[in-house]
Formats: structure tokens, sequence, C-alpha cells
């Protein structure tokens, strides 16, 4: 039986701060539990990871997604009629418990932190890849600045040969 195409219309929804603020060292992807709602707006693309960030949770052992926004689905109706989720409420990560545990001991060092980088679907399911992340300080940001505008000058340079 063949494999059903890529969905081309599936966003991808980015965090960009997350490469520009942090060096990512582990990254895992996990599921996450939303609600009907929620997956509909993800499929339109309303949906916002840059200022979100992952704690990891002794008792139950959980991984909790906080700060991410994901607009209301206007076909569902307002939001106190029932129907409709909240914009900013805390979501639960699925993952082994002992990625976990990894992911917990790694966080608790000094300096590091658990991110979104990307969220997308994966046969019909949302997935969200985390990745473990220590913040960059300001010479650090300027050195990727700077190596970046030289690649695009080589590249602008190249071009121009052909």
């Amino acid at each position: 039986m063949p494999r059903p195409a890529k969905n081309p219309d599936a966003p991808e929804i980015l965090n960009r701060r997350a490469h520009h603020d942090f060096h990512i060292s582990d990254t895992l992807e996990v599921g996450v539990q939303l609600r009907g709602t929620e997956v509909r707006s993800i499929r339109q693309g309303r949906c916002s990871l840059a200022e979100g960030y992952v704690r990891a949770e002794a008792q139950p052992l959980a991984l909790l997604l906080y700060g991410v926004h994901i607009d209301e689905y206007p076909a569902a109706g307002p939001v106190r009629a029932g129907r409709q989720h909240a914009p900013a409420r805390s979501r639960v990560l699925l993952a082994h418990a002992r990625e976990i545990r990894k992911l917990a001991v790694a966080a608790d060092a000094k300096g590091f932190t658990i991110l979104p980088l990307k969220m997308y679907f994966k046969k019909g399911r949302v997935k969200l890849l985390i990745g473990l992340g220590r913040g960059k300080k300001a010479y650090d940001k300027r050195q990727d600045i700077k190596k970046r505008e030289a690649e695009r000058d080589v590249r602008r340079a190249m071009s121009r040969r052909a």
C-alpha cells in the first residue's frame, strides 16, 4: 500500500528566538496533550512559541509547557460557552519517564532551560521538538550575526560571478 503524501498545508511553527538567545545542545520530540479547538487553531498556523518554556514536575512526573499562545478557534464560539480553550494555559507534554528524568536533571544545572523549538504535525498528531538550551551572552549573539552576514556576502559574490 503506498504511503500517503505529506500534507503540504500542515504548518511548521518555529521558535526563531530560541536559536538566537540560546545554545541548543539536546533535542527531543514529544507529543502534546491538546483539546480539539487547539488542534484546529494550530492547523491554521495560529500559534506562537516565542515566549514558551518547559518545566519538569516531580510529582507526578511530567513535562509541562508554559507560555505558548494558541489562538482561539473562531468557529467554535465564545470561551464562556465552554466550547473554546484558554489561549495561554499550561499543557502536558507526552514523553517516556526516563526521558523526562534525563531532561529534569540536565535542566537543574545552572543556566540551562528547556525550550520549545518547533511544532509540527506527524501522522495527524501534533508533535513538539523541545531542546535543552544554555543562554548566550551578548558577544555570542554578535558573533553569530557577523558570521551570518559574512556567509550572505560570500553567497552574493558567488552569484555575481556565475
